[in-house]
């Protein structure tokens, strides 16, 4: 591969953070990339920053701190909370273009948010689509959206409200029949696809070969397994050496359940707002089988690997039994 043809420089937001932890480790695995941590001045989280990585501190109410953090800089990764301050992403959009930074994967890593009114009914697009928008008209970056669906171990633990599981009381809970299968992706999964696709050359180097510059302004989707509740279930029987008849199952109208959680969103009720996000994922309608909607995932043309459910699963219900709720 030419040197030229090959990303260097990478910026990151979020370091240490949910997602943004395992792309700095996979982007340090490869070992292909300077990588450079976009870290808040007296962040505490600096010091957790594994060794490798550059830190530019900076301060987010003077944007010329954000902009001399991004010079000569070849992408930037925003990872953050969707509790953060709705112009912070902006912020950084703005800061890269007048840093010349080419690329921008912005802060995605979940649904296909291409489905616009999908990210209507599920509230994330009012953040997602402004972000991706303000990219194309300040026309100096290109911004690459990864799909990955919700992240398996996180949201098997999460209880209840997201899969369904609850380890300590052996219960259940299915949206429908508990059979609509959906597109999902582990932590280190998701750092892959980030490291292997920012390791593509930058031009195809081949005819026809795989680029980075052929998914300027698109997404991108990747997953670790394509399952429904009832695998997730069958696979945490099998990791627990439990029966079917040892768990109470419960089974919920998807679509009732999310415009009851919507009401409570509405209502000013946060709290509902992960009843209100998976049970829209689980309609028949398909939303959350990309992989069927987008005609396949790109997996094999970025060399992920195939990965073990119930490995994944055992992670998911250590953290439903201790309580954690991030990595």
């Amino acid at each position: 591969m030419s040197p030229n043809n090959h990303i260097k420089k990478v910026a990151i937001v979020g370091a240490t953070g949910t997602v943004g932890k395992f792309i700095v480790e996979e982007l340090l695995k490869l070992g292909k990339h300077e990588v450079t941590a976009i870290s808040r001045k007296d962040s505490p989280s600096a010091s957790s920053i594994p060794a490798g990585v550059k830190v530019a501190a900076v301060d987010y109410s003077d944007e010329s701190t954000l902009v001399n953090a991004l010079k000569g800089q070849e992408v930037l990764i925003i990872t953050m909370s969707t509790l953060a301050p709705p112009d912070t992403q902006l912020q950084l959009i703005r800061a890269a273009a007048a840093a010349n930074v080419p690329y921008v994967l912005p802060n995605e890593w979940g649904c296909d948010m291409a489905d616009e009114q999908l990210g209507k009914e599920i509230l994330l697009g009012n953040s997602e689509v402004p972000a991706r928008k303000l990219v194309e008209e300040l026309g100096k970056s290109s911004w690459i959206g990864v799909v990955s669906g919700f992240w398996y171990e996180y949201s098997l633990g999460m209880g209840e409200q997201c899969y369904g599981m609850e380890v300590k009381d052996k219960t259940w809970t299915f949206y429908d029949d508990g059979e609509t299968k959906i597109n999902s992706s582990t932590w280190p999964q998701s750092g892959r696809a980030v490291a292997k696709l920012l390791s593509l050359p930058i031009e195809p180097e081949t005819t026809g070969g795989p680029s980075l510059s052929s998914y300027k302004n698109k997404f991108i989707y990747v997953s670790s397994f394509l399952v429904s509740q009832k695998d997730m279930f069958a696979s945490v029987l099998r990791v627990t050496g439990t029966k079917e008849s040892d768990w109470t199952i419960k089974y919920e109208d998807s679509t009732k359940r999310y415009q009851e959680a919507q009401k409570k969103v509405f209502g000013g009720d946060r709290t509902a707002f992960p009843t209100l996000l998976y049970s829209r994922i689980f309609y028949k309608d398909g939303v959350g089988n990309f992989e069927a909607r987008r005609g396949g995932i790109a997996n094999d043309t970025l060399g992920l690997p195939k990965e073990d459910l119930d490995e994944a699963t055992k992670i998911g219900i250590y953290r439903n039994e201790n309580g954690l709720k991030y990595h």
